[in-house]
């Protein structure tokens, strides 16, 4: 309402203001409350929360899952692994050097880009190991257990028909673990593998040599290191390192292996 001559009064002008904010304010609480709420109330039962699927007998494989950060060994031992390819760009580039320096890797593989780009890894990965990394890369973590499986079986199918070989590990995109995915790891028989250590682009923009040798420092025995062959620009410094990582490392006694000889080696220690 207007105040004398179609004015709004200094009062009202305030009031109004004061009263616009105040909505606006709890217009962005109400939304981080929602999406609060919503978290909170994510399915329990067969959800991404709950490492059971219904009420019936539970197809689990062997009924157990391993998770495994790195391992503690007195050997100087490192697992070389690359999450999110296979793409054209980076992930020939990565092969090259690991056959030019006899180093073994794992390559943890998108489904989805397995498929696409079978052409880039069919027979060159012998003396590599391949793992799963879901289908399309999105949080497995947030699916709930049919989801997530049938998610990871059609990861798993792709990775065999592009590789010839089944994986048996998995690393879901980001590390992010849930009941889900760990009903859908064992439903598999799969480990789950994460990292020790990650590779630190950011930190050593346009310094490949530098970056190494920050990782290179950082190493310690049975460790698991993550790298990736798809990304940003940022994380070429990695890669463009790659041939001083690996020759900081053997100056250092380590002996690069694939994440399944660096687990059995741990076992029988």
């Amino acid at each position: 309402m207007a105040d004398g001559g179609g004015r709004w009064g200094r009062r009202t002008v305030l009031r109004r203001t004061a009263l616009l904010a105040g909505g606006a304010a709890l217009g962005v609480a109400g939304t981080a409350q929602s999406t609060w709420i919503a978290d909170r109330r994510l399915p329990l039962a067969g959800g991404p929360a709950s490492a059971t699927l219904g009420n019936r007998y539970q197809q689990v494989g062997a009924g157990a899952v391993e998770v495994s950060w790195g391992v503690r060994t007195t050997e100087r031992l490192i697992a070389l692994t690359f999450d999110d390819g296979p793409r054209p760009q980076w992930t020939p580039m990565v092969l090259d050097t690991l056959a030019e320096h006899a180093v073994p890797a794992t390559f943890f593989l998108v489904g989805e880009r397995a498929r696409r780009h079978a052409a880039l890894v069919r027979g060159r990965l012998a003396g590599h190991e391949v793992g799963n990394h879901s289908w399309a890369h999105h949080d497995l973590a947030r699916m709930d257990a049919a989801a997530a499986y049938d998610d990871l079986r059609r990861s798993h199918d792709a990775i065999v028909a592009a590789t010839g070989t089944a994986p048996r590990l998995l690393r879901p995109p980001w590390g992010h673990l849930g009941g889900a995915v760990l009903h859908a790891a064992a439903r598999l028989d799969y480990r789950l593998v994460l990292w020790t250590l990650q590779m630190v682009e950011g930190e050593f923009p346009h310094d490949p040599a530098g970056h190494a040798r920050r990782i290179v420092a950082d190493v310690q025995p049975g460790t698991i290191l993550l790298a990736h062959d798809v990304g940003t620009e940022q994380r070429l410094v990695a890669l463009r390192g790659l041939p001083d990582l690996i020759a900081g490392l053997r100056a250092r006694g380590y002996t690069f292996v694939t994440v399944s000889q660096l687990l059995h080696r741990a076992a029988v220690v």
